[in-house]
């Protein structure tokens, strides 16, 4: 059967008044122009009361009430985050107490040691690729892996060997190294590795016995920072796949123990929406909880923005 060609009659359309309707943007929650006079404060109370910035705020209340109620904040980075320069930001944030544990991936500690030992970091991948010289820094190889195996082989996780190691050499550009001020300040440190994805695994020195007992070891210590966020914060800062997974397990462990974890809350902070962060991240180990925040933006610039709101 086809239909005809017939207008839909609207005589009997209803309607409603405006005012009655319950609505999501109202004016109260607008934006308003920024006074300099009002410092970064003002800025902040100046942003629109929705979405991103809601969250943004929500945030910042809930790694403060965190903090003064010693519930634990604990840091997970992906090695892009040092990478940008942010060693420094992190470093006035272990200082001012807002950093109770940091969990890394390997390529982590990789660019935090070349940065102590030498001031710079990423090398040109595109450029020493070619030759065959992508990831043969001797002293990063060589270093690197010398301290895990003697570390582990002496009963420390991964984190725990480089953070120690840094501390006793005291390397010339340790003012801008994370690891450095981790040994400095007593921050602990967990390394989660994925044998053959970083640098030093290239080098004949690597030893799969003590990076894989040490990352393991690591995990451990990891799944322990997590048993105590009830009514604390973690948040993932720029890993796309491994932290989320580990953060995910330790969780489970948690939770298998008959642990509590309510009133977590975690972040998730990247320059895109990805699928595992915001799963085993923002939505599943706080269901019914604990809440669950993204922000999504530049490494470069929202670290900084959310430091700088915690300093202020």
């Amino acid at each position: 059967m086809t239909f005809p060609y017939i207008e839909f009659d609207l005589s009997d359309v209803r309607t409603y008044p405006l005012p009655s309707r319950q609505s999501k943007v109202r004016r109260e929650d607008f934006a308003r122009a920024w006074d300099p006079a009002s410092g970064l404060a003002g800025l902040l109370d100046s942003l629109p009361n929705m979405l991103g910035a809601a969250d943004f705020r929500a945030v910042v209340a809930a790694i403060r009430a965190a903090r003064a109620a010693d519930r634990g904040v604990v840091w997970g980075f992906g090695a892009h985050v040092l990478k940008v320069g942010l060693g420094p930001v992190l470093i006035d944030l272990m200082a001012r107490g807002y950093v109770s544990a940091i969990a890394l991936n390997g390529a982590g500690i990789i660019h935090d040691v070349e940065i102590a030992l030498a001031g710079h970091t990423s090398e040109d991948v595109d450029a020493a690729l070619g030759p065959g010289q992508f990831g043969m820094a001797e002293e990063t190889g060589r270093d690197v892996n010398a301290v895990i195996a003697a570390g582990v082989g002496r009963g420390l996780g991964l984190g725990q060997a480089v953070v120690e190691w840094l501390g006793r050499v005291a390397p010339p550009h340790a003012d801008v190294s994370v690891l450095c001020a981790a040994a400095r300040l007593h921050v602990p440190v967990t390394v989660h590795v994925a044998i053959g994805t970083d640098i030093i695994h290239m080098h004949p020195t690597a030893s799969g016995e003590a990076i894989g007992a040490g990352s393991l070891r690591d995990f451990r210590y990891f799944t322990s920072h997590v048993s105590r966020l009830a009514g604390g914060v973690y948040l993932n800062v720029g890993s796309a796949v491994l932290l989320p997974e580990v953060f995910l397990k330790a969780v489970a462990l948690v939770r298998n123990r008959g642990i509590s974890l309510d009133e977590m809350t975690t972040v998730n902070m990247d320059f895109l929406k990805m699928y595992r962060a915001e799963t085993n991240v923002v939505r599943r180990p706080v269901a019914g909880t604990g809440k669950g925040y993204s922000l999504i933006g530049h490494h470069e610039l929202m670290l900084p923005l959310l430091a700088a709101a915690l300093a202020d």
